[in-house]
């Protein structure tokens, strides 16, 4: 039979076929064992990667969130900047509002009188102890000569006492060389105002049997026609009768305080000016207990005019 012979190509034809199943069986048992062993390795390998990407995420939120917190602070500091300068422009506002209101004033007040008037700014303040005086800027070249009235919308601040071409030195009621005629507004008891130094003066020359009491007004007398007559000059402080005295020791407040005042009015002439009914009736109307509680005529009074 010719099956048998010998033939190189049949033997090696049955060599593969044998051998095929035991390569496969030995790559299946090699696959299984290289699993086996890698399991670990890729465990590892699978936390490294998860931590990188964690860490990776985070860096990226935290990233993010950073320069979320930048826009935001840089938009706050635009914000203050923004809200600052609107405070500023505000407060601009404000100044502006409360200048018109003086200025106002001082308008109603030139316009409801029959005095002449000249209207001046304080641009200096005398800082010596031993005298209490400002500085306003108008002076002999606008008409303005020694001894005129000074006063506010409010009362009385002093007289001019050295004017020069275009300013004057105005010495007020509280120094102690300064004299006003006064009279104690609801009783019209009489007296003289002298200063005291110290923003202060007192009622002298007042008899001792004369009704004052603490709170009362004194107003200008006007005998001299320098001040307009029943014009407010201070708040009676305290009174004392000594009991070896003829007349009263009577403390007194100005009405206005001349560290708060601005603008002012040089009485050129006083016209015979009556303004005591005006005045007592504000001040009934709203009792003066402090200088910044000083009423003023209302622009209501003002545009019925003067009193008569």
């Amino acid at each position: 039979m010719n099956f048998f012979n010998f033939d190189l190509k049949k033997l090696i034809m049955l060599a593969i076929v044998l051998i095929l199943p035991l390569i496969s069986i030995n790559m299946q048992q090699q696959q299984q064992d290289s699993n086996w062993l890698s399991k670990p390795f890729v465990f590892v390998a699978s936390l490294v990667e998860e931590g990188f990407y964690g860490f990776s995420t985070g860096v990226k939120h935290t990233t993010s969130l950073y320069m979320n917190i930048v826009g935001v602070k840089k938009d706050s500091e635009l914000t203050k900047s923004h809200n600052q300068e609107l405070q500023t422009r505000l407060e601009g506002l404000n100044e502006l509002q409360l200048e018109n209101d003086r200025l106002k004033g001082l308008l109603d007040f030139k316009q409801s009188t029959k005095m002449d008037l000249i209207a001046a700014q304080i641009v200096g303040r005398d800082l010596i102890v031993d005298h209490n005086t400002v500085t306003i800027n108008k002076g002999t070249m606008n008409g303005i000569k020694s001894g005129q009235a000074v006063i506010t919308i409010n009362g009385v601040l002093g007289y001019i006492f050295k004017p020069s071409l275009y300013t004057s030195h105005v010495m007020l009621i509280t120094d102690r060389y300064a004299v006003v005629d006064g009279v104690v507004q609801r009783t019209r008891a009489r007296g003289i105002v002298e200063g005291k130094n110290q923003g202060e003066c007192w009622l002298k020359y007042v008899e001792k049997t004369e009704d004052v009491k603490e709170g009362d007004l004194v107003v200008t007398g006007g005998l001299d026609n320098i001040f307009p007559k029943g014009f407010p000059v201070a708040i009676v402080e305290s009174v004392e009768r000594k009991t070896f005295s003829v007349s009263l020791k009577v403390d007194l407040k100005p009405a206005v305080d001349a560290n708060k005042v601005e603008e002012v009015f040089v009485v050129k002439n006083a016209a015979q000016e009556d303004l005591t009914e005006r005045f007592t009736t504000a001040f009934m109307q709203t009792p003066l207990q402090a200088p910044s509680q000083t009423a003023s005529p209302s622009p209501a009074a003002d545009a019925q005019g003067p009193a008569k």
